[in-house]
């Protein structure tokens, strides 16, 4: 369970370094495109894949395109999502996007609908509820921004989840087809940047590279520890699954309460522990 516990540090050290960015006067938009080229580099460098699968005719180019500008649009969502509704709220949509790739299971992959599942989806659209939900002063003090952000973010993670199963359903291996994501990803992300650049909104910085490698280095790190983690596991899929959910919702709820002062309502604390219920309970089915 090691492997499981440093994903689940890594994927929380992503949202505390989104946090940070404003502190530090951090460029997130740059260091979101230089943390593909470090999570590029890392990938070919220690998952060595083989790239000839993506010459194929049925490598699954329109997914992976798509995945390609996905990746980092929602990346800047999810650091719009962690400044403006804070680190608990955020992650805890992230990870309840599982519920949209669940019901796609059932909708366009033949999955079975079981009495566990349909309980899990149901709690995790009440937790969805409960979270976003701000009360009057809340509401009118930061406006439609920390209901809208955590909705982007549990919709276009729940559009990625759905899009790398098209990606595994058509045979590409994971190495290879996480090269080609990050590749494409890299050229939006910097396309963005340089579109800024030009209109003069922005200017490169050394500081943003720096965060952007350190960004690099822990999304690559979630990423590995994750797959190692089924790897020392493989009899116990549903056991990592729900650890690295549960655990990513459970330590970003202490980071962001304990670490940056979040403020919560009753009902949005309500709405984190129904997503830890709704992950386990869609684990256990």
């Amino acid at each position: 369970m090691i492997y499981v516990l440093l994903s689940v540090v890594c994927s929380v050290l992503v949202s505390v370094l989104l946090k940070l960015a404003r502190r530090f006067d951090i460029d997130v938009g740059q260091a979101i495109a230089w943390n593909y080229v470090v999570a590029s580099a890392l990938t070919a460098a220690v998952l060595q894949p083989s790239l000839t699968v993506l010459r194929e005719p049925a490598a699954p180019w329109l997914a992976l395109v798509a995945l390609g500008i996905l990746l980092p649009t929602i990346f800047l969502a999810l650091a719009a999502s962690v400044r403006h509704a804070g680190i608990v709220r955020s992650d805890a949509a992230q990870r309840l996007s599982l519920l949209l790739s669940l019901l796609a299971a059932f909708a366009l992959f033949g999955d079975q609908l079981t009495g566990f599942k349909a309980l899990g989806i149901t709690l995790g659209l009440l937790a969805l509820l409960c979270m976003i939900w701000r009360s009057g002063h809340g509401a009118a003090e930061r406006g439609g921004a920390s209901w809208l952000y955590p909705l982007l973010v549990f919709g276009g993670f729940g559009m990625i989840d759905i899009l790398f199963k098209r990606v595994a359903l058509a045979g590409m291996p994971l190495g290879a087809s996480l090269q080609a994501m990050f590749a494409l990803a890299l050229l939006v992300a910097f396309a963005l940047q340089l579109w800024r650049r030009v209109q003069g909104q922005t200017r490169f910085t050394a500081r943003s590279a720096l965060a952007g490698v350190l960004l690099g280095l822990a999304n690559f790190g979630n990423i590995l520890f994750y797959l190692r983690g089924h790897r020392a596991l493989p009899q116990h899929p549903a056991l990592v699954f729900a650890s690295m959910n549960i655990g990513v919702v459970a330590l970003g709820a202490l980071v962001g309460l304990l670490l940056f002062r979040e403020r919560l309502s009753w009902l949005n604390l309500g709405g984190v522990l129904l997503a830890l219920l709704a992950i386990g309970v869609i684990a256990w089915g």
